[in-house]
């Protein structure tokens, strides 16, 4: 049996879609048949900072422009890691502020932005990408970690506030993805073979953005999906 996330014709837009997870997304749901429209700073379909008011704006006038005034989904995956490593009472006031700005601010302008479009679309779904650190937290990582975790109460309200208008938010919680930035932040250019830990390719990230965008998963609103392979699940105390 094919199981058939009905997303073909949707319309939906990406920010931090040309890398990363949200090229990913941008990829498996193209696949899918949506119609979709990545928002970066640089490389895609509408260039924008998603921490500048007036280029949100801009970025979805012509997305608008594009889809007739309507979209489907959103999915937010515009973010950094910023400083890792640096214990917390050593990252400075500024370095903290941009993590927060992008991950955060970001991804309120965008759906903020695309409110009018989405209260229009049918059956309309949002998804913001957070992460495990939501919950946890690794030594040196604490504006990541602080933005994560925001990003869950920040889920929760917008659920709130546009279930009357129909549109739905949930939170996407993976952990390690292999990612050019999470190469990066933990040191290993060649990637995460041989890693003693488990690691997901952001092309799994994308199926469980597109599931959640779906309308057969239309009951599932103001939660988060933790994606971490059961990691947390377990104790690190003996039994």
């Amino acid at each position: 049996m094919t199981l058939d996330l009905g997303l073909a014709g949707r319309r939906v837009v990406v920010t931090g879609g040309a890398s990363g997870i949200g090229a990913a997304v941008v990829g498996v749901l193209r696949d899918a048949g949506a119609r979709v429209t990545a928002i970066d700073l640089r490389g895609a379909d509408v260039d924008a900072d998603v921490t500048r008011e007036e280029q949100v704006a801009s970025a979805f006038a012509r997305v608008s422009a594009e889809f007739g005034a309507a979209v489907d989904g959103l999915v937010c995956c515009a973010g950094i890691s910023g400083p890792v490593g640096t214990p917390a009472v050593e990252v400075s006031a500024t370095d903290f502020a941009r993590v927060q700005d992008v991950n955060v601010l970001g991804a309120f302008l965008s759906v903020r932005g695309a409110a009018p479009l989405l209260r229009a679309g049918a059956d309309p779904s949002v998804v913001l990408l957070a992460s495990d650190s939501s919950f946890t937290s690794a030594p040196g990582m604490a504006p990541y970690c602080t933005s994560k975790g925001a990003l869950l109460a920040l889920g929760r309200s917008l659920a709130v506030d546009l279930r009357p208008e129909g549109v739905r938010v949930n939170c996407l919680c993976p952990s390690v993805v292999d990612t050019p930035m999470s190469r990066t932040d933990l040191e290993l250019p060649q990637g995460f073979s041989g890693s003693s830990y488990p690691v997901q390719t952001p092309e799994q990230v994308a199926g469980l953005v597109a599931l959640l965008l779906s309308p057969l998963t239309a009951a599932v609103n103001g939660t988060h999906l933790l994606a971490d392979f059961g990691m947390s699940a377990a104790s690190p105390f003996p039994a």
